[in-house]
């Protein structure tokens, strides 16, 4: 799989949860598809120039929140868990210190459904 990586090494966001953030993306986009192999920690470790320690804790988050399957004979497999209304719940809670981000910036909710839109048509929705 041509997974391509990129890391902002001076963010302040861990490198685990932009990876992890990188991955789902790919999958929001049909970049990645279900079924489709990740790298090995290893390799992704490698071709990224991080620690394994690192790709395996994203692997761990995204097995976690329903993204992928880990097992020893086919290492981490795109598989997307439906539990929907999981997905809600979690969707939620993101959602709560966000919008209170925004409204401490004065984001009105139209400007915030206007974004909302926007990004569905990043992802052909």
């Amino acid at each position: 799989m041509g997974i391509v990586i990129e890391i902002d090494f001076d963010s302040e966001e861990a490198i685990y949860i932009q990876l992890r953030n990188q991955i789902v993306l790919g999958i929001a986009t049909n970049k990645y598809q279900e079924g489709e192999s990740l790298p090995s920690v290893r390799q992704l470790a490698e071709s990224i120039g991080i620690n394994m320690h690192t790709v395996n804790k994203a692997y761990h988050v995204l097995r976690q929140e329903g993204f992928i399957r880990l097992d020893r004979r086919n290492g981490a497999v795109i598989f997307l868990d439906a539990d929907k209304s999981q997905a809600i719940r979690e969707l939620r809670e993101g959602l709560r210190v966000t919008l209170a981000r925004a409204v401490c910036k004065d984001i009105s909710k139209e400007e915030v459904h206007q974004v909302v839109d926007q990004v569905f048509e990043e992802y052909g929705l």
